[in-house]
């Protein structure tokens, strides 16, 4: 049965743990175990989680493959998860439920900070979390549930800076992810959200076939895959937040570049 009438969510996480209550950077943290729940609730609603690839395929062509439940197509409902930069607590707390409900998941990559520490933080006064090294992706990797993708060289707001750095960023984080992992790297994520015509053409032309932005809404059949919006899953979101989000809040808030 194939559902195209209410589109993707696509879902932003960035760090998942036991973060103690916090009034700043919300929709960068998510409790360990209110990803558990909202996991299990994909799971008990039939959701469809559907890897990029997946995602591409359904802008394009129109086609998802619903899951069946007690016998009926349930909700005309799908989602994809991605998680940006590539934190160690990734591993630590996201994959294993990712891995038990089979669920498949992006994460996108800063290649100059491959087992480093996510340094950025120091200008908010914050700790500077790990970022996974190369022999943890590699594992990751050889069980085939995780997508990764690129979050450019070195995490910088694209289109504010220069057209030739900006081309580095681009270009040098593909060339640099696939050199490591002997793999392509088709998929890339706007550092901060932040790019223009300039930038997404430059994605386009180093030979990404999509790019996530921080626009807020669903993808539908026909989207520009240079400009997938997602839905932010903040830390303090309930499962009946969470659910209100997928169900819900579908409309864009700004019109595609």
């Amino acid at each position: 049965m194939l559902c195209n009438a209410q589109g993707v969510s696509i879902l932003m996480y960035h760090q998942i743990g036991p973060f103690t209550p916090m009034s700043t950077h919300r929709s960068t943290y998510c409790h360990h175990r209110s990803f558990a729940l909202q996991m299990l609730a994909l799971r008990v609603l039939g959701i469809k989680v559907m890897a990029i690839d997946e995602v591409l395929n359904y802008i394009k062509k129109g086609e998802v493959v619903c899951p069946l439940q007690r016998g009926g197509p349930l909700l005309k409902k799908t989602v994809s998860l991605t998680f940006d930069d590539g934190y160690e607590n990734f591993f630590e707390y996201a994959y294993p439920v990712l891995r038990r409900h089979g669920f498949p998941a992006t994460v996108y990559l800063i290649s100059g900070y491959i087992g480093k520490d996510a340094l950025w933080f120091r200008a908010d006064g914050r700790d500077t979390p790990p970022l996974m090294s190369r022999s943890r992706i590699c594992g990751l990797l050889e069980h085939g549930l995780v997508t990764f993708g690129s979050h450019g060289v070195n995490h910088k707001k694209l289109a504010e800076i220069p057209r030739a750095e900006m081309a580095f960023e681009v270009r040098e984080s593909k060339r640099q992810l696939e050199a490591m992992f002997v793999r392509p790297f088709n998929h890339f994520c706007y550092p901060y959200g932040s790019y223009d015509r300039t930038v997404l053409e430059e994605v386009k032309k180093a030979g990404f076939e999509t790019a996530v932005t921080c626009v807020r809404g669903a993808t539908y059949i026909g989207a520009d895959p240079y400009q997938l919006p997602r839905k932010a899953v903040s830390y303090g979101d309930s499962v009946l937040g969470f659910l209100w989000k997928i169900f819900f809040k579908n409309k864009r808030k700004n019109e595609e570049i």
